[in-house]
């Protein structure tokens, strides 16, 4: 996928719940996730949970993906340490739709 279709999420506040979402999935399926998705956010009106937008998690080194899936066994809070360490690996692109 281009760079065009895809917006690279820098926001320190989006970025915190990214890091967290990207935890909570690698947990439950058990490995390094490369697609998370979120609700979408809603400003006006209800908000629907059904809309939710897909966004691409790309780890720049292979030596750091590898240090993640191994902390997934370890739990939340290790993997959660883990992910922290090594925030400036994972980068995260908004799919446009």
């Amino acid at each position: 996928m281009t760079t065009e279709n895809r917006i690279k999420i820098t926001d320190p506040e989006r970025l915190t719940l990214l890091y967290e979402r990207f935890r909570d999935v690698c947990l439950v399926e058990k490995e390094v996730w490369k697609e998370i998705f979120m609700p979408r956010d809603v400003t006006v009106g209800p908000v629907r949970t059904n809309f939710q937008d897909r966004y691409d998690v790309e780890i720049d080194d292979p030596l750091v993906e590898a240090a993640l899936e191994a902390n997934i066994p370890r739990g939340k809070e290790a993997l959660g340490a883990a992910i922290h360490e090594y925030r400036a690996h994972l980068s995260f692109w908004k799919r446009a739709t």
